[in-house]
């Protein structure tokens, strides 16, 4: 180091030059959707409300840790197990739990070995390591994702080396899905293009194809010879049912298509900072899921070594033990059930201060958020004059709403809609 010091006086740039290899680099933006906490906890207003980030509160807008979530800690706590390694493909026993939670007992894809699972870094570091695979073997392939979509899903692909493109399918006019441009535009995608979608409770939106619509969706997917690659960041947590909110993927399964489906336990169990996910291939033969997973392991060996070992142990415990699973099974349906609740609310509210306006988008979503359509001039007023943190595009994260702020989020809506 104290060589490193003097030489700064040979022709190495200072610190505070804004030079060098380190120091001379662009200033990053802070992220858009994190950085609204900041600006949240920093701001004095008695009012204010974070509707930013998609993390579940209770009633009193707490964070929540799942009574079932507790149970199980206190199970694994008392083993006085260790704390070594886990393999790179992860744990045994929660690999076997994220394959029957997405398929369902007995599926013939699994029973067959055409699923591979590998343990990562929640939706966020599955979602990488996935990018890292089709970059690798599909070389030429661009990825369709739908638009709009969670804004790190171009930060991956695009980090990854893939070519991230876009497929219509919200409709600002209606506030639903463009259904005919979605089809429209995966018909024309070159043959062996991979395809994003989002297995339920679609972010920004809110809006999920019906089952029809799906069917639709996958025998284009299918004559087009495109890759699936699901997001499944809300099983359970969108509807409050486990198997109702996979039957999308399932039905994919059921055609016996390829895909990568990436699997997150943040919002469903409540783990958002263990960060626990996996990555699934499910590939057309035994054989083929085993060359898959052992080129998932290579690529994740390079990028993180091995997962995390506590928040498996905690998803693996509960979805073994049929008493603790029953205990989750009715937690997600409580949460799900107080989203519903407030979007309820939220409608009969704007309906009343302004009956003028069609607001019949609230109940017609689904899951976490609502996408309000609001421009981004009525955000920043949302922000500047009432305080409520919300997404440019016009997101909210309703999981951050109670019943008695709605009243105050509707006139704030009602006021930047008319004002703004």
């Amino acid at each position: 180091l104290r060589h490193a010091a003097a030489g700064l006086g040979h022709g190495v740039v200072a610190p505070g030059g804004g030079g060098g290899a380190v120091g001379g680099v662009p200033l990053q933006p802070p992220d858009p959707i994190l950085g609204l906490t900041q600006q949240y906890k920093a701001d004095p207003h008695p009012d204010k409300l974070n509707l930013g980030v998609g993390a579940y509160r209770d009633d009193d807008l707490r964070p929540v840790v799942l009574n079932v979530v507790r149970k199980a800690e206190q199970r694994v706590v008392s083993r006085g197990l260790d704390k070594e390694y886990l393999p790179i493909d992860g744990l045994p026993a929660f690999r076997r739990a994220c394959q029957g939670l997405l398929f369902g007992p007995g599926h013939p894809a699994v029973t067959a070995g055409r699923v591979a699972t590998l343990q990562s870094l929640s939706g966020t570091g599955s979602l990488r390591v996935g990018a890292a695979f089709i970059r690798k073997f599909l070389p030429d392939a661009a990825i369709y994702v739908s638009n709009p979509t969670w804004g790190n899903h171009k930060n991956i692909f695009s980090d990854a080396g893939v070519e991230v493109r876009q497929y219509r399918y919200f409709d600002p006019r209606t506030r639903g899905l463009d259904l005919a441009g979605m089809l429209e535009d995966l018909r024309h995608a070159p043959k062996g293009s991979v395809v994003l979608l989002h297995a339920c409770a679609h972010n920004p939106t809110g809006v999920d194809p019906s089952q029809e619509e799906w069917l639709q969706v996958r025998d284009v997917l299918a004559r087009a010879g495109h890759l699936v690659y699901f997001d499944c960041a809300y099983q359970g947590f969108a509807s409050g049912d486990l198997d109702a909110d996979a039957w999308a993927l399932r039905a994919f399964a059921d055609a016996g298509m390829e895909m990568l489906v990436s699997q997150s336990f943040a919002k469903n169990m409540g783990l958002y900072g263990e960060r626990v996910g996996a990555l699934n291939l499910v590939a057309s033969s035994k054989d083929g899921a085993e060359r898959a997973l052992s080129q998932a392991k290579r690529l994740a060996r390079a990028l993180y070594s091995s997962p995390p070992l506590h928040g498996a142990r905690l998803v693996a415990e509960v979805v073994e033990d049929p008493q603790l699973m029953q205990e989750w099974r009715e937690e997600m349906r409580g949460m799900a059930g107080r989203i519903r609740q407030v979007r309820g609310e939220l409608f009969d509210a704007l309906s009343r201060l302004d009956p003028g306006r069609d607001w019949s988008f609230v109940c017609r979503q689904i899951g976490m958020f609502s996408f309000t359509g609001m421009s981004k001039k009525q955000v920043k007023r949302m922000v500047a004059k009432h305080h409520v943190y919300m997404t440019g595009n016009g997101r909210i994260s309703l999981a951050g709403l109670n019943s008695a702020k709605v009243d105050y989020l509707a006139r704030a809506m009602v006021d930047a809609f008319n004002r703004a």
